[in-house]
């Protein structure tokens, strides 16, 4: 039988170096070929630093080698550059001593005739991150602003906000905010303009918490000749350089209307961009400008409706969420915008779940009176789905139409043919609704309890059905002849239902059905608040104590309590205010509209992005 092989003897990967002995096979080569001038030397240090950055990729801790790479560093190969310059760049912070050998060879090519070497440099300077590295910063970044290559004063403008986050006084002192201000006016590249205005912009903000001149500057940000200038040019941008442009025009006070209708002249082609964020930016622009015109206001409405639906239908599912998501706030403000594309919103099969959750939302908000047939037709086939979410969603549906309509004829009928199918979640759900349905429309509690009085308790799992059901059977026991014996059947399994909300209604339903039936109920309340006063649930046990004592005190007044004269219910509580609803309007095409949540906390900052670029 042949050995077993240890585990450390086995053969490394190349692509997973085994650690410390890899690193120091490492090391020695880069000493090899620091000096050397080989034919072949540029193409073993390139293979070198790849197995260097492999280490790095798997988690192998390489800085012994920092000063190794350094000494290799003098090669006018860019890809091997780039990857000395990723490797200090990620070693820099925790080894401040070991990163100051990298000060004059990137000092040494921020000065190459090579523009691209120039801005990676620069670039790898400025995300050296080491404060005591401050002073070998500024000259660079003032150099690269003035580089006649636009590669480079890309990459000073970024640096500028990197040297701010470092050293918040050696940017100021450098005045580097109005070299970028100048920049950003007469740059001819449009991607250093923005790359200005973002750095402008994140500066600017910091510093106006301690500075008045901070804040003036800010506000000339937002004057009517840098926005009409960068609007002008928006068509160069890129696609995130249009956004920043937008976003900053979305918070331009126009002095008079026809400063509006420039804009909006100006932007209008913006509107069949491809990319959504651009469309969305857009659109926020249009709303935010038009708020004190309610006439255009309307009509910018109508205007914005192709162009979102198009985003829905041609972008990815992600895409779709975002702009559905979007559509359901604009939905509630303006309810009859999209009740006429109301198909636009019917779930595709190859649609993710959470798309078509949303789907069914908006196909709620935008019901009414011409539309909700089609709708809840549509809607009452998703009931049979086999995802049973999205079946139960639709379910929700149909009743939250049904309270927002006046004529719920038809809907009522749907609802009880729900109550046919045999599944359990389908009927859980539909009781649920119809007892909502009876709060707000009593009159319809004859038709309803026909259908109800044939479903049998055991036949429910889920507590919200089963509490739905007990619920009916006490509100309506004097028209439901078997709603006492069921009842019974309930409290005689009382340890056997495990929900305290079940046994919480079926102690209320007992109570209403006694003082409607009182001499075939008197033995089933004894039962009842005999079991609800051993019940180990704190709530149940309060419950049944209450309605024990409320006995005792006065029967008369115990029925006023737990019985008082039936009032239908007009208006259901919202889930969210309108004032929260105008407050997420405002924070339009940002993570507030797809969360549903204000932003509590600002951010200033995009660090991590800089740090990318």
């Amino acid at each position: 039988m042949a050995p077993t092989v240890p585990s450390a003897a086995k053969s490394a990967s190349p692509s997973q170096p085994s650690g410390k002995s890899e690193v120091a096979d490492l090391k020695q080569q880069l000493r090899q070929l620091a000096g050397s001038r080989a034919p072949d030397a540029d193409d073993q240090r390139r293979d070198v630093f790849k197995r260097v950055i492999s280490c790095m990729t798997a988690g192998i801790d390489v800085s012994a080698a920092f000063g190794e790479m350094v000494l290799c560093s003098a090669t006018s190969d860019v890809v091997t550059k780039k990857m000395c310059y990723l490797y200090v760049g990620a070693h820099a912070r925790a080894h401040p001593d070991l990163a100051l050998l990298t000060i004059n060879f990137l000092q040494r090519d921020c000065r190459d005739q090579d523009p691209t070497i120039r801005g990676l440099a620069l670039r790898s300077l400025c995300s050296l991150r080491v404060p005591n590295f401050v002073e070998y910063l500024v000259t660079p970044l003032t150099t690269g602003l003035k580089d006649p290559s636009a590669y480079v004063r890309m990459i000073a403008a970024v640096g500028a906000a990197k040297l701010y986050h470092i050293s918040a006084t050696a940017c100021i002192d450098a005045d580097l905010p109005a070299s970028l201000k100048a920049l950003m006016l007469s740059d001819p590249d449009a991607q250093v303009v923005a790359n200005c205005l973002h750095s402008l912009q994140e500066i600017w903000t910091l510093e106006a918490a301690n500075s008045e001149a901070a804040a003036r500057e800010i506000e000339t940000l937002y004057s009517k000749p840098v926005v009409f200038y960068l609007l002008n040019k928006i068509k160069e941008f890129s696609e995130w350089a249009q956004c920043l442009v937008l976003e900053l025009a979305s918070k331009f006070l126009p002095s008079d209307n026809n400063e509006i209708f420039d804009i909006m002249n100006l932007l209008e082609d913006r509107l069949q961009h491809a990319n959504g964020a651009v469309v969305l930016s857009t659109i926020k622009v249009f709303l935010h400008l038009t708020m004190s015109m309610t006439d255009v206001h309307q009509q910018v409405y109508e205007r914005i409706k192709a162009p979102l639906l198009t985003l829905v239908g041609a972008g990815s599912p992600e895409q779709s969420y975002a702009v559905l998501c979007h559509l359901h706030l604009l939905v509630m403000r303006a309810p009859m915008l999209f009740s006429s594309d109301y198909k636009s919103f019917y779930c595709q099969f190859s649609d993710p779940s959470y798309v078509k959750k949303l789907k069914l939302e908006m196909l709620t908000a935008i019901a009414n009176e011409s539309n909700t047939y089609e709708i809840v037709t549509e809607l009452c086939e998703y009931a049979g789905n086999v995802d049973v979410p999205i079946a139960r969603e639709s379910i929700r549906a149909v009743g939250k139409i049904a309270l927002q309509q006046y004529d719920v004829n038809a809907i009522v009928d749907r609802l009880l043919q729900f109550l046919e199918m045999d599944k359990d979640y389908v009927t859980a759900e539909t009781l649920v609704l119809v007892k909502d349905l009876l709060r707000k429309y009593p009159q319809w509690s004859h038709d309803c309890i026909a259908v109800v009085g044939n479903i049998s308790s055991k036949n429910i799992q889920e507590p919200k059905g089963k509490a739905a059901l007990i619920w009916m059977l006490g509100e309506y026991s004097q028209d439901m002849h078997d709603a006492l014996y069921v009842l019974e059947s309930l409290v005689e399994n009382w340890d056997e239902e495990h929900s305290p909300e079940v046994r919480l209604h079926l102690l209320t339903a007992v109570m209403k059905c006694f003082f409607k039936r009182p001499p075939e109920t008197q033995k089933a309340l004894g039962a009842t608040l005999a079991a609800g006063l051993s019940d180990t649930h704190q709530d149940v046990h309060d419950r049944a104590l209450f309605y024990y004592r409320l006995l005792q005190y006065d029967p008369a007044v115990a029925e006023r309590v737990v019985n008082p004269p039936k009032q239908a219910v007009s208006v259901f509580a919202d889930t969210q205010s309108s004032e929260m609803k105008d407050r997420i309007f405002d924070e339009f095409n940002s993570l507030s509209v797809v969360y549903q949540k204000v932003c509590s906390i600002e951010i200033l900052s995009m660090d991590t992005i800089y740090w990318i670029l």
